[in-house]
């Protein structure tokens, strides 16, 4: 049971409309700005005095200082009262699409490679503000869940959110307490050696191997996902092109560098990281226009492909919800002044199914942009 329900008035313009998941700590609603119209806000589940609600806003006043396309954005912070008393909230932009986990969910297996590139990059970047901050903003559970995938009218926009583990480092060590979702923990903060930028690039990385090969690092089949011990770092870790032969020798070796168990090994700051990934992007465009490349991409200067069979994976039908999404998103498309909703719902549609993003992706493209044809 959710400490706000649907109708539940928030303020004089603040309407609750529909839950949008939970966690420990906080629970996500749709929410309703009488002028301003959807926003999701976050709900402080165990917050019991004024002084503990102003600790918890920290993330919404950290937020709030990051103003870059691959955050989230932050509108309004505040405390309302609940049946458990007085909470805390924030509201911030609502991302119909989505978590990376609903992405990776409707692709079942592996998420295609560029894809997985472009996730990547954006993510470092967002991260690469915070990184930049002196002393350096760590977030500290950077996760599939904690990454918002949407679109507006340039594409695919990644939002990292949830900074609610997100913390100044320390202006001597850089280093931050630690904290965060064990799967994505560096093996220097499971040793409680703090958190450094170096450790947020480690996470980065498990969420591109895992994209890339459906299974974690230094993983193996079979185990539980509670299983995750300390002792899985005693094992080689292999290249992703070992599970997914349409990785490329750049993005592997990019891939590998953000799992280096040594922090002072792996790229120190997400710019690092987004660098790597956009040289390796300018690398196989260059191959692709047929520039001679004499760089260590290990792609086809003829095709800008990887080595190896370049088949394209069957796609599977959407499911039912997807679909029906996708048809009402269509539908209401043509009713004046529906667009805005209408791509909203589309959203969701390409993120749940990888066929209806194939189908629709540029038409929702171009919604975005107001362009209904």
């Amino acid at each position: 049971m959710t400490l706000l329900v649907s109708g539940d008035r928030v303020s004089d313009t603040l309407v609750i409309d529909r839950p949008l998941g939970e966690g420990a700590f906080a629970e996500v609603h749709r929410v309703r700005h009488e002028y301003l119209g959807w926003q999701a806000m976050k709900l402080f589940k165990r917050v019991a005095s004024l002084e503990e609600t102003r600790r918890m806003l920290d993330e919404a006043r950290l937020l709030s200082t990051l103003g870059h396309p691959n955050i989230v954005r932050l509108f309004d912070a505040n405390t309302v009262r609940t049946p458990e008393g007085l909470r805390g909230f924030f509201t911030m932009e609502y991302v119909a699409g989505g978590s990376l986990e609903r992405l990776a969910a409707a692709h079942k297996s592996m998420v295609p490679r560029d894809l997985v590139a472009e996730v990547m990059t954006q993510i470092a970047s967002g991260l690469a503000v915070a990184h930049d901050q002196d002393p350096p903003i760590v977030h500290r559970d950077v996760t599939l869940a904690n990454v918002l995938i949407g679109y507006d009218g340039s594409g695919m926009r990644v939002r990292v959110s949830d900074f609610g583990l997100a913390k100044r480092a320390d202006p001597f060590t850089h280093l931050a307490s630690a904290q965060g979702t064990y799967a994505f923990m560096a093996p220097e903060v499971m040793r409680n050696q703090g958190y450094s930028c170096a450790s947020d690039v480690w996470s980065v990385g498990v969420i591109a191997y895992l994209l890339l090969t459906n299974r974690f690092p230094f993983h193996q089949g079979g185990e539980e996902f509670s299983s995750f011990s300390f002792g899985r770092f005693n094992r080689s870790l292999l290249p992703p092109s070992s599970y997914n032969d349409e990785v490329d020798a750049d993005l592997d070796r990019i891939v590998l560098a953000t799992l280096e168990l040594d922090p002072q090994n792996r790229p120190a700051t997400a710019q690092f990281l987004a660098d790597a990934l956009r040289e390796r992007a300018e690398s196989l465009a260059g191959a692709a226009a047929g520039v001679p490349n004499s760089g260590t991409s290990g792609v086809s200067p003829a095709t800008g492909e990887p080595p190896g069979p370049a088949t394209r994976r069957p796609v599977r039908p959407p499911t039912e919800r997807a679909r029906r999404l996708a048809e009402e998103a269509l539908a209401l498309a043509r009713s004046p002044g529906e667009l805005d909703r209408a791509a909203d719902l589309m959203e969701e549609a390409v993120n749940l199914s990888p066929y209806l993003r194939d189908r629709y992706l540029s038409k929702l493209t171009l919604w975005r942009r107001g362009v209904m044809m």
